[in-house]
């Protein structure tokens, strides 16, 4: 029994990011950040994660906010995913997320869970990384040593492994504001609705006159981060999604990718899959649906 209850720690409920920053500095790298806790929780039980300390950012104002500039569309680190999932403004601005969240576990999960716990955590086959990274988007992360901006591309490091530091704290994402020939879709193929993706697939690109200009097509679930199938995205680039073209990118994106096998899904069945969703997005992007 004593294996599905955390091992002891000490719980922060913290006001402001200054007194996060005392804490990690007391703590160092044997802190966690809980946000929404749909992953850290179950790890703490199952003692997948030992922290010695739990500080808990949901008090901390300023940290939930859905908002527009001239930068483009910031999600504060603490906003829901399912405020997200509904924000006209998203709807608007970065329609590949609202497409994507009805994927990320169910409802009671997207309630709780958090943009920010989800980007942070650095799942390799969950949909926000992906979807940032085909987007363009930037992370930032603030420290007593100031803020920085890390692009979505270069912040997914390896299996649960990101570029944060230490004593940062995941604060917004910022995604940039689309052209009027912005094109975006998403699909993932997943055992079971709610279930992790077996394959996902976020795309997004320019659409003239029926011909895709720079196609960004990024597969979750086949490595260790979000992948860019260049590959793929030179087949595509500069031609209309038409049966020939797919088959084309069908066949080179077994070139991007080198999935490995577990106890969901072989190697070659997921290179498979990437294939099928490749097929399927890239044509919805030419519709423009």
């Amino acid at each position: 029994m004593d294996a599905m209850k955390p091992a002891p720690f000490t719980y922060h409920r913290p006001g402001s990011l200054s007194e996060v920053f005392d804490l990690l500095d007391h703590h160092g790298g044997d802190a966690r950040i809980l946000a929404g806790g749909q992953s850290l929780v179950p790890a703490l039980n199952m003692r997948l994660a030992t922290p010695t300390a739990v500080i808990d950012i949901n008090r901390i104002p300023g940290l939930d906010g859905i908002r527009l500039t001239t930068e483009g569309l910031h999600l504060g680190a603490l906003a829901r995913q399912d405020d997200v999932e509904r924000s006209p403004l998203v709807r608007e601005h970065a329609p590949l997320l609202a497409q994507a969240l009805p994927n990320v576990g169910h409802v009671a999960i997207r309630t709780r869970g958090t943009i920010g716990g989800s980007v942070a955590l650095g799942d390799p086959a969950a949909e926000l990384p992906a979807c940032l990274v085909a987007l363009g988007a930037t992370v930032r992360a603030t420290s007593r040593r100031g803020a920085r901006a890390i692009p979505a591309g270069e912040f997914f490091r390896g299996i649960y492994t990101t570029a944060l530091a230490p004593d940062e704290v995941l604060t917004e994402v910022v995604v940039p504001r689309p052209g009027p020939d912005a094109r975006a879709a998403f699909d993932e193929l997943a055992r079971r609705q709610g279930d992790f993706a077996l394959v996902a697939l976020a795309a997004a690109c320019r659409l003239s006159d029926g011909v895709m200009l720079e196609p960004r097509l990024v597969f979750a679930g086949v490595a260790g981060t979000p992948v860019r199938a260049t590959r793929a995205e030179a087949a595509l680039a500069g031609r209309r999604p038409e049966a020939p073209v797919l088959e084309e990118a069908a066949r080179a994106v077994a070139g991007d990718l080198d999935p490995p096998s577990d106890v969901q899904a072989s190697g070659p069945l997921r290179r498979h899959l990437a294939a099928v969703l490749l097929r399927r997005v890239a044509a919805r992007l030419g519709t423009g649906s």
